[in-house]
């Protein structure tokens, strides 16, 4: 944690504040909030720390925010912090998702509402592809990670191989090239 910027501690307050600015920020992907909250604008962590914790909790159950919300939360104030930071996470979007639900359920069917959720969905994927370039931008190593990239898209979108497979065999190949690169150290 020496590579923060801020070493002031979170209390609770900030904690819950800073992550709900991070559940009302999207609709269904916040993860790119999520590191400009915590790396760029708060600088909770460094964007090293960020991708090693994401890294972290892509592996855990759950979603990877919700789970990288809670570690921070833990990180900063114990159980309590581990608590609020993803209620504040969670209660914003749990309130506005009721009442979304509520407007589709009388007026779904209009063309207008079909065309505004495809315009939320590129918005979507424009954002998760904004934040892996940052991220791939943070990486010290690049010419290493670059194959494991390229291996696991081939995997998936190319050859449609199940993910748990390609989870395993990518942490069994990392997992080999981090041993052969620490024994050279």
């Amino acid at each position: 944690m020496e590579n923060r910027q801020n070493p002031e501690r979170p209390d609770l307050r900030a904690l819950f504040f800073g992550f709900s600015s991070v559940g009302l920020s999207g609709f269904g992907g916040v993860l790119p909030f999520a590191r400009r909250m915590l790396v760029e604008e708060r600088r909770w962590m460094s964007a090293e720390e960020f991708n090693t914790q994401l890294g972290l909790c892509q592996f855990l159950p759950g979603p990877n925010v919700v789970n990288l919300a809670v570690l921070v939360g833990k990180r900063y104030q114990g159980v309590f912090g581990a608590i609020v930071a993803p209620v504040g996470l969670l209660a914003g979007p749990f309130a506005i998702v009721l009442l979304l639900a509520l407007l589709y359920d009388r007026y779904g069917n209009l063309p207008q509402a079909q065309s505004m959720l495809r315009g939320i969905a590129a918005v979507g994927c424009g954002l998760l592809f904004a934040m892996a370039w940052r991220m791939g931008a943070a990486l010290k190593d690049k010419v290493v990670f670059l194959p494991f990239a390229a291996l696991t898209v081939a995997a998936i979108a190319v050859l449609r191989w199940p993910l748990p497979w390609v989870m395993l065999g990518g942490l069994a190949l990392s997992g080999g090239v981090a041993y052969w690169r620490l024994g050279r150290q």
